[in-house]
């Protein structure tokens, strides 16, 4: 259940803190008052869509924290583990969402920074929430589809459906592909052939290219760098006054200095040293360089080597990697192409047998969705008949479809809320009134059937007339039996239903609006049923009224 709500700087609450209880929480306050704002922190905390625009004018950040306990966290710990999150420590879950005016969003689960994906993954595991508009979607056939497979448990053969439909799919685009798309094989063909003779004939080698470029540098600076080199070694060996020439006249002395002074010895080493390494260098830069030789056929066929990696990166890749890849592509596809009857043959075959297997699950995912149906029909009537509706008929009804994900049904609702009316799809049914009680139906059947232990109703009771209040303040009531049920309502005939009331008041202060939330218990809830049932200025007859109501 949801324990504790936490709202700070998010649009009209400064700081309120909600403490809820198990069973029907009751929320009820003036229009304006800040009812949906309580629904949109809850909203946010389970991953909604964070509006910089929340945060209070003249705050640097809002932010909204719930705490959670579960008695079986079993579930959660599940998903939680999934993102790296810490496990539920004695059934207790806290989630903390901070959004800045400027920079990064936060999001925290148990401490655990989380993404907003993460946040409605868990979210969708622990609260329900079903806004007054949320009946459109039960207009939508696929979300008719949905409820029908949640009651019936068939998470399981949906599954099985997706996989065969995947497999059966895959199948047909890779023979879209083998013949072409709408594209003359010959013209493929004529293509693939190209592409695979010119990148083959480039004979392209990683690493090549490089060691290419070095020697193309190399030669084409071939005259400098002979000139260059011719300089360095006339003045390390082969000049007049070379250095070669100054160590080896020099090392006389430094030897007699060496038997004079005691340090002479190091340094007669360092002059050894010396003499030995521009030896070497002599050697390393007379047989490097001295060979070089300009040949201008070797140049051209560089220069054209180079033209060659260029055209093909420009072409098939921008590495030399890429051009490999593209041409192992398209020696798979030519040799698709060149063997395209017998392949053909091999997918029409795959495709019949893959066909076949969906159709096996999907009609077996049919034979459950009827069955089902037929007890979801059932339940769904009698709580019609508790929400005022007692002449409504409801039934589901099929239509077969091409293959999908979701298997080969078309499921459509069919509902007359009267006698002798031609029943209808839901979708038609002008009446938002009898919509929202059909979903409440729904919600109630369902939540035998539902493991989310939070269920939020925000409004769920607009356009239902007063004498429907009642049925729906018990149906909402007996769901709450095995849910946590939060429920916002401007109906005091579902308001007295509740095992907590808690009030939304706005007020003016120092020129700023506030909104606060009271837990309401004895008179002061006396008094909310009573303006709810005539408005601010309460009477005796709507005191004792509101009293009458909630069994006082």
């Amino acid at each position: 259940m949801l324990m504790t709500l936490r709202i700070k700087n998010l649009a009209l609450v400064e700081q309120i803190r909600v403490e809820f209880k198990p069973g029907l929480n009751i929320i009820t306050g003036e229009t304006g008052a800040g009812k949906s704002i309580l629904m949109g922190a809850l909203g946010l905390l389970m991953g909604g869509r964070a509006d910089k625009g929340l945060v209070r004018a003249g705050e640097d950040a809002c932010g909204a924290e719930a705490l959670f306990y579960l008695e079986d966290s079993t579930e959660i710990d599940a998903i939680l583990e999934e993102y790296g999150v810490e496990p539920c420590e004695d059934g207790e879950l806290v989630i903390r969402r901070i959004i800045k005016a400027s920079g990064p969003n936060q999001n925290v689960v148990n401490d655990c920074p989380v993404t907003a994906q993460a946040l409605k993954h868990i979210g969708d595991a622990l609260v329900d929430m079903h806004g007054p508009h949320d009946h459109q979607s039960l207009l939508h056939q696929e979300c008719q589809r949905d409820i029908l497979d949640a009651f019936g448990h068939l998470a399981r053969e949906r599954q099985q459906c997706e996989t065969a439909f995947n497999q059966w799919s895959g199948l047909c685009q890779q023979r879209d592909a083998l013949l072409g798309g709408g594209e003359n094989v010959a013209e493929q063909l004529d293509r693939l052939q190209f592409k695979v003779k010119e990148i083959s004939d480039a004979a392209l080698v990683p690493g090549e290219e490089e060691e290419v470029q070095k020697e193309h540098e190399v030669l084409g600076n071939a005259q400098r760098i002979q000139e260059l080199a011719s300089g360095v070694l006339w003045n390390l060996v082969d000049g007049d006054h070379a250095v070669f020439d100054g160590l080896v006249n020099a090392r006389p002395a430094l030897e007699e200095l060496s038997r004079l002074f005691p340090n002479g010895t190091a340094w007669l080493e360092e002059m050894d040293q010396l003499v030995r390494s521009l030896q070497e260098l002599d050697i390393d830069i007379r047989r490097s360089c001295e060979d070089i030789e300009s040949s201008p056929e070797r140049l051209e066929w560089l220069d054209n080597r180079l033209s060659i990696y260029h055209r093909m990166k420009r072409k098939y890749g921008p590495g030399v990697e890429d051009v490999l890849r593209t041409l192992e592509e398209a020696q798979q596809a030519l040799g698709d192409l060149e063997s395209r009857e017998e392949r053909l043959a091999q997918l029409a075959a795959d495709i019949e047998k893959a066909l076949g297997r969906f159709n096996e699950v999907a009609g077996d995912l049919r034979r459950k969705r009827q069955a089902a149906a037929a007890k979801l029909a059932s339940a769904i009537k009698k709580e019609l008949k508790a929400l005022g509706l007692r002449n409504g008929t409801f039934e589901v009804a099929f239509e077969e479809k091409p293959p999908a994900r979701s298997g080969a049904d078309e499921v459509d609702y069919i509902f007359a809320p009267n006698v002798g009316e031609e029943a209808k799809p839901l979708r038609v049914i002008a009446s938002s009134g009898e919509i929202s009680r059909v979903m409440l139906a729904i919600k109630t059947v369902l939540a035998a059937h539902d493991r989310v232990p939070v269920l939020v109703f925000d409004e769920i009771d607009a356009n239902v007339g007063g004498e429907i209040g009642s049925a729906v303040g018990q149906k909402l009531k007996d769901v709450a039996a095995s849910h946590q049920v939060i429920c916002i309502t401007h109906l005091p005939q579902v308001a007295v239903f509740g095992t907590s009331h808690y009030a939304v008041e706005k007020y003016v202060k120092a020129g700023r609006t506030f909104t606060q939330v009271s837990a309401l218990e004895g008179e002061g809830r006396v008094e909310e049923v009573a303006r709810m049932l005539g408005g601010r200025d309460l009477t005796s007859v709507t005191l004792e009224h509101a009293r009458e109501m909630l069994g006082n």
